[in-house]
């Protein structure tokens, strides 16, 4: 495992196909093992959160998203000592092909509806959370936006409402 230091940054996406179902994944690790949540993991580095966010959704379950905006950040502190955050998006899928869990990180891979997430005693309380308020109330990425080319960004994106 990377040793990540004492600020953690992470991306995730809640993804809804055309039936508005949620693409959830079962870990096989850590606090969330056995229990449904949304594709997530770390921002590695040289990328911004909502490619790691699209990546993270790919290595977890196969599938392609696009991210049509940011529905939540989640912020916490570990042990009085590590800052973790995670930007989570609301993404659509580019195409519903077969799903394809990570080995070793991921048990199950599946698309269900808020309804089922609800009723089952396997999900974790962030899906819960959010299958309760599932509103499209978010923060949409503006295309055209750049903050000038002096800072020196080689990829930058605003997210606003």
């Amino acid at each position: 495992m990377k040793k990540r230091g004492e600020v953690w940054l992470g991306a995730g996406a809640i993804v809804v196909n055309e039936r508005g179902e949620l693409l959830v994944v079962e870990k096989e690790y850590g606090g969330l093992k056995g229990l449904w949540s949304f594709p997530a993991g770390f921002v590695d580095k040289g990328e911004t959160v909502d490619e790691a966010a699209i990546r993270e959704v790919k290595e977890e379950t196969g599938i392609d998203c696009r991210i049509e905006g940011v529905c939540g950040v989640r912020t916490g502190v570990l042990a009085n000592d590590v800052s973790d955050n995670l930007v989570l998006f609301f993404a659509t899928p580019l195409a519903e092909g077969p799903l394809e869990r990570a080995i070793g990180e991921i048990r199950r891979v599946a698309w269900l509806t808020p309804e089922e997430l609800l009723r089952s005693a396997k999900s974790a309380a962030i899906v819960v959370e959010f299958c309760q308020e599932m509103r499209r109330a978010s923060f949409a990425e503006v295309e055209t936006f750049h903050p000038g080319k002096q800072f020196g960004y080689q990829s930058y994106k605003l997210f606003k409402a």
